[in-house]
């Protein structure tokens, strides 16, 4: 009791002022605050206090739909970029150099001899489909199991109406007039066509008829579950086949022989020169790339630390001469010649296929380096991502010992759904352990599975949500030019000098259609640096709102904590009005035990000095049967209570 008691004591002290009642407190505020409209609505006349009333109500309202705005575009954390340019001595960047042929073809001829021969009776058959023109009768038989698993088709459409489909190593099957794209022409050998492409192709057949080129992979021979590819052009469609079927082959291959018989430095690399400073073969580190063979990178840091360039200009670049020996290119492999380079971040693997570019064979390549610095905010303001560590996708590429990437990044997770779906790993990514790549013979199945999950826009969203770009990018923008290297005046001494420090002979071992020089430099020291800062701010947010709240309401940080006083003196009285209705409540629940208000003292005394003063009882007795009469009992002598004079007594006594 002494606890409640105490307690509505504070509450009422606590509520001083504005009164007891909400009525109270709201006059109360509007007179006493410093917001401008409030106190107008309690001191003007009606129809002033009416038109007071809606202007600060539509103010308010006003100030409220601003902040809302505002908050709104605080949360929504957009960013602003800036464009700074700055100058310093930079690190000189990792250059990748890898021959655009992956092998030499005098040392995988004996892998790829039966592939060779069956594209070679199949070009045949393309550019001679008469039966008694071919010399492949001369000729040992082919192994179709290659074709089978993967054929070629040619879709002739001299006739829009009948296209005709002709199985290159079978006979010819006329498809129906109006075939449509799920309609599919079985030719013989179980080997499924399309036949309702329109597209008219580039290469011509006899009797100037345009066929367009298609392949087919399926799930197992001679089932219905398949896809297809259409090529518009029997070159396309040969590259891409042949690409595929000696994937499968290779994968087989152990690394280090893969190694051995792809190009090596010291016969790659003639001479190299950084700035003043002469380099070999032996300032390059070798990567194996499934695209490219052996690749050579100089300056990785990896083992030591990154070189800086002293100054801009092509003579304080790097300066190499490359011997590509087109001579010895796979055929069907490798349609281009020359060497595939790429500029980049010191440990960070190079991903030549996405951004690397060629230089051209018997020219003198000039690569002037500009430097972009990127800087992204994190998170809330971006997904990005500074090594990947947030990442849920497993970094394939991190046995390489290199930095996240997106690109690493895209392809790991390309390469776990492979692993995930089709049991097996592509050729062209990096394997986890206890994993193998995908073949013909282990896995029949596997160019399907790959075309198809290839060609899934599901899985390649999957990935895309799943990576993240890095929050610190550097770029390098390259502006390229090109001249005929070497000259004819000074090709032959050229020549003779690279083949005798190359092979110790005086026989001329090269030529112009295998030699690159390249030039790498830094066009000058002013790079520039693309920053991402906070668009919007706490700063701004306070600032903002405070800015609409004065001018709408005219009002202040001292407004809104008045603002806070009335709601903390609205609860008060609520808590004081509902402790009140509980007490209420209380005295109810004690009346409704008690019905009839109780004697006072006077009536108590008369009730016990006045026999005839009683209360009846609810039930009557017999008149026969009479009560003996009560004695009264006097009221009580209340002086004979004293233990001590009155005289006695002190005046304290008295106060109490």
């Amino acid at each position: 009791m002494n606890l409640k008691k105490y307690f509505i004591r504070a509450l009422h002290r606590l509520q001083k002022g504005p009164g007891y009642t909400y009525k109270e407190l709201l006059v109360w505020y509007c007179d006493n605050t410093n917001t401008h409209g409030p106190k107008r609505i309690i001191k003007e006349g009606p129809k002033k206090k009416l038109i007071w009333f809606f202007l600060t109500l539509l103010f308010a309202s006003l100030v409220f739909w601003q902040w809302g705005i505002l908050i709104n575009t605080y949360l929504s954390y957009n960013v602003t970029s800036s464009l700074s340019i700055g100058f310093k001595t930079m690190k000189f960047p990792a250059v990748t150099v890898c021959n655009a042929n992956p092998f030499k073809y005098s040392e995988v001829k004996h892998l790829l001899k039966e592939l060779d021969r069956l594209i070679e009776a199949a070009l045949e058959r393309i550019l001679q489909p008469t039966s008694g023109n071919s010399s492949e009768n001369a000729s040992p038989p082919l192994d179709l199991q290659l074709w089978h698993q993967i054929p070629l088709v040619l879709i002739d459409e001299h006739d829009k109406d009948n296209p005709i489909i002709l199985d290159i190593f079978e006979s010819n099957h006329a498809a129906g007039g109006n075939q449509t794209a799920g309609g599919n022409q079985t030719a013989a050998g179980n080997q499924t066509a399309e036949g309702n492409q329109t597209s008219e192709g580039n290469q011509t057949t006899a009797g100037n008829q345009t066929a367009a080129g298609n392949q087919t992979t399926c799930s197992h021979q001679g089932s219905n579950n398949c896809t297809y590819r259409n090529f518009t052009s029997a070159a396309q469609a040969v590259t891409e086949w042949y690409i595929l079927q000696s994937t499968s082959i290779l994968s087989k291959v152990p690394l280090q022989e893969r190694i051995r018989m792809g190009y090596q430095a010291e016969d790659m690399i003639l001479a190299c020169l950084y700035g003043a400073e002469p380099c070999n073969y032996k300032n390059f580190t070798q990567i194996y790339h499934p695209d490219h063979g052996n690749c050579y990178i100089f300056n990785w840091g990896m083992d030591e630390e990154a070189l800086n360039s002293s100054n801009p200009g092509a003579e304080f670049g790097l300066k190499l001469i490359l011997d590509i020996s087109q001579q010895d290119y796979i055929p069907y492999l490798s349609s281009a010649a020359g060497a595939r380079l790429m500029l980049h971040q010191q440990k960070s693997f190079p991903f030549l296929k996405d951004q690397g570019i060629y230089a051209m064979a018997g020219t003198e390549t000039s690569i002037g380096v500009l430097v972009d610095e990127l800087e992204r905010m994190g998170y809330p303001y971006s997904d990005c991502t500074m090594n990947g560590s947030d990442v849920p996708v497993k970094n394939l590429y991190s046995q390489y010992n290199t930095s996240y990437s997106i690109q690493a990044c895209l392809r790991s997770c390309f390469q776990n759904h492979m692993i995930e779906i089709c049991g097996c790993g592509h050729y062209m990514f990096p394997l986890p352990e206890g994993v193998n790549y995908c073949n013909n013979e282990d896995n029949p199945g596997w160019a399907y599975c790959y075309s198809s999950l290839r060609s899934s826009i599901r899985h390649r969203q999957i990935c895309i949500d799943s990576c993240k770009e890095t929050c610190n990018d550097t770029q390098y923008k390259m502006t390229i030019s090109m001249a005929d290297w070497p000259s004819e005046a000074s090709e032959d001494w050229i020549f003779h000098i690279l083949s005798y420090e190359r092979d110790m002979s005086t026989n001329v071992t090269l030529d112009r259609n295998g030699i690159i020089k390249l030039n790498i430099y830094f066009q000058e020291y002013n790079y520039r640096t693309i920053s991402e800062s906070a668009a919007t701010t706490i700063v701004w947010l306070l600032s903002s709102l405070g800015g609409q709240f004065g001018f709408w309401m005219g009002g202040s940080v001292l407004c809104l904590i008045e603002f806070g006083e009335i709601i903390i003196d609205s609860l008060w009285i609520t808590v004081i009005n509902v402790i009140s209705w509980c007490k209420g409540l209380k005295q109810r629940r004690v009346q409704a035990r008690y019905p009839d208000a109780p004697p006072t003292v006077s009536e108590l005394v008369e009730a016990h000095t006045n026999l005839g003063f009683q209360h009846e009882d609810g039930g009557a007795l017999p008149r026969d049967e009479a009560l003996p009469p009560e004695p009264g009992t006097p009221p009580p002598n209340y002086d004979s209570l004293r233990v001590q004079p009155l005289d006695v007594l002190s005046p304290d006594s008295d106060t109490e």
